[in-house]
């Protein structure tokens, strides 16, 4: 017989555990609220203290917790504390993420390469093989991992070489972690926004030239708002997309249609 409890009933997180990174501004932020919203507990993390303890001090659903993801040690311990406070991980949203210094592939340093893909890809990794620990054992779990549609065409005319590898990678990586778990209850999606005004992407929107070239490259002819990625999230971390695992979702006004 069909579950045919009302959407709204099936979009809520309520008694859900989730962790977000990224939590201290920008679209990680934004989702921490946003789960917090639905229902759900979440464990916020990012490394600037005093920009986490303003978030949660905003909802009483959210407890702050410094972190680097890019620390292996550190991100276990994420999980792990989580966990033991909760006794249950629900949700783990990888918010986190970091862009080149927008130099020309010839000219840009491998050490910089090396930090973008320790942000955006390795981490995320460490990340969703410690929350699937706790996600198996329970039978349930859903795991979204923010990527961008330069994880599916290139950035140029941006010079962002090792941002678009690391999302690149990314989108695989969901891929393979969705088929290794997909029998053991646990979810793995990509969301996959286009261009939003966000703290990474200040400097493009600073000026009329890069915001011109947002409109004209975007076929909605304009860039994405914060809030029109709600949805998206909620349907990946809910029970509301139960059958979706493996997926890209692109929420991009068109960017990746043209």
């Amino acid at each position: 017989m069909s579950d045919e409890r009302d959407i709204f009933d099936r979009l809520s997180l309520e008694g859900r555990v989730a962790i977000v990174t990224g939590a201290s501004s920008g679209i990680g932020r934004r989702f921490a609220r946003v789960l917090a919203g639905a229902g759900a507990h979440v464990v916020a993390a990012a490394r600037r203290e005093e920009l986490l303890e303003d978030l949660a001090g905003r909802e009483e659903r959210i407890q702050p917790f410094v972190c680097d993801v890019a620390d292996e040690t550190q991100a276990i311990d994420l999980v792990e504390a989580t966990f033991q406070r909760f006794g249950r991980l629900d949700v783990l949203v990888n918010a986190a993420g970091i862009a080149d210094e927008g130099q020309r592939a010839e000219s840009e340093r491998l050490e910089t390469f090396r930090r973008v893909l320790a942000v955006n890809l390795e981490a995320v990794f460490v990340l969703c093989r410690e929350a699937a620990r706790y996600m198996i054992h329970q039978g349930s779990g859903s795991i979204v991992n923010v990527g961008s549609v330069h994880g599916m065409v290139a950035a140029a005319p941006n010079r962002l070489a090792a941002y678009a590898a690391s999302k690149g990678g990314l989108t695989v990586l969901t891929r393979e972690l969705a088929c290794q778990w997909a029998r053991k209850g646990v979810r793995v999606n990509t969301l996959a926004p286009g261009y939003f005004q966000t703290e990474m992407t200040a400097g493009l929107f600073a000026t009329e030239r890069g915001r011109r070239w947002v409109e004209q490259n975007t076929p909605m002819g304009r860039p994405g708002k914060l809030e029109e990625l709600d949805g998206a999230l909620l349907l990946l971390c809910s029970d509301a997309g139960s059958f979706i695992t493996g997926a890209t979702l692109v929420v991009d006004g068109g960017w990746t249609a043209r």
